[in-house]
């Protein structure tokens, strides 16, 4: 897994605009949560779908990014949680233990 970092607003409208020509993955991670790191260690040993960004976010160190993606995408926050965007608009949210890479790989079909 080639997670991208996700720590600045701008990166938000580059996803946006990447979003339009490939689906683009939001991973929002507690580091201080078990459940979420367990989600991210399923993510990581699953094989990703072609042609996907991810972008993983520590949303205690970001905190300010994670509720613009809240706003911004329209879904309630959650921790740990995944969101698919594509044509800048979330498309599919999941979180806690429903998180998986099979899922997203139908969604991005």
């Amino acid at each position: 897994m080639n997670w991208i970092d996700l720590t600045t607003e701008e990166q938000l409208s580059k996803i946006d605009q990447a979003s339009a020509e490939q689906p683009v993955v939001i991973f929002k991670h507690s580091t201080r949560c078990s459940i979420s790191a367990m989600a991210k260690s399923r993510l990581e040993r699953a094989a990703a779908p072609a042609n996907v960004s991810f972008y993983y976010l520590d949303l205690i160190r970001y905190r300010h990014l994670s509720d613009k993606i809240a706003h911004d995408y329209k879904v309630e926050h959650e921790s740990p949680q995944v969101l698919l965007i594509k044509d800048g608009a979330c498309v599919y949210d999941e979180s806690h233990n429903g998180i998986s890479m099979d899922e997203l790989a139908a969604q991005v079909n």
